[in-house]
This record gives C-alpha cells, structure tokens and sequence, in this order.
C-alpha cells in the first residue's frame, strides 16, 4: 500500500469536458481528506473513500475540510490554481497524505490530486495545517503548462 502524489488521471479528463470550475468565487466546491500510511491512492483514483482516512479528531471528520479557491491566474504560459492553507483544530491525528476532491462534479466526488507527505505527520491534541506552496508556476499545488 502505498501514496503516491499525483494529479488523478480521470481529472485530466474531467476537465477537458468542463467538470471542473476554479473560479474563485461561484466556482465548485473542493475538499481535502487526510489518509494514514495504509491507504492506497495515486493517479489511478478517482474519487474520494473513506478507506484509510483518518479518524474523526476534533473538528477533523469524515469527508476532511473545505478548501478556501484563493483563484486562478496565468504567468508565462503556466496556468495555476492557489488555496488557502488549510487547519484542523483540537485535533489528535497521524497522516500521510491527503486527497484534493471535487464534491459539485458530475461524477460524485472526483478526485483531483492525491499529497504525499513522504513521512507521517503527526498533531496531538493540536492543529495539524496544509500548507499549500507559493501560486508560482514552478511549485503551484495545481498547475498547467504546454
């Protein structure tokens, strides 16, 4: 078993045919899920599950948290999508990854981008935080080049 960072192969597909919407304000609504080390998630999945998630913990359940779209924008040809950090709070909780999902698409909680963390992150009775790299289109979470 094993987390292997990704964008999700049906996503690539999904948003050809206009399944998903990144616009800032009025756009679709993204998650993200925490999972431990025994999950199996790579570009090969396509929508969220519950297999391997993290336990309820503080105001961490099931379904993870909402993703706040900080925009789209485009710099020298590399078009890129930025959210806010994302906190779970009271929360006592391993993760080794986490997976992006799309809860308005058609097809009902598309997968988007699978995280590795690389090691087990760890917050007792604490906040764990994702922290999303700079929108540059060298290290933007989500980005799209020619």
């Amino acid at each position: 078993m094993a987390i292997t960072q990704a964008i999700a192969n049906s996503f690539k597909k999904e948003l050809l045919e206009g399944e998903h919407n990144f616009k800032a304000s009025g756009g679709d609504v993204f998650k993200l899920a925490l999972y431990s080390s025994v999950a199996t998630l790579n570009s090969a999945t396509t929508s969220y599950t519950t297999t391997a998630e993290v336990g309820d913990s503080g105001d961490y359940v099931a379904g993870g948290g909402t993703l706040v779209n900080a925009g789209t924008s485009i710099t020298a040809g590399v078009a890129r999508v930025d959210f806010d950090n994302l906190s779970f709070t009271g929360v006592t909780l391993t993760a080794r990854g986490a997976l992006i999902y799309n809860t308005s698409a058609t097809v009902a909680n598309a997968a988007v981008a699978v995280l590795n963390f690389t090691t087990d992150k760890t917050a007792t009775d604490g906040t764990f935080t994702i922290q999303f790299p700079a929108p540059t289109s060298t290290a933007a979470i989500l980005r799209i080049s020619g």
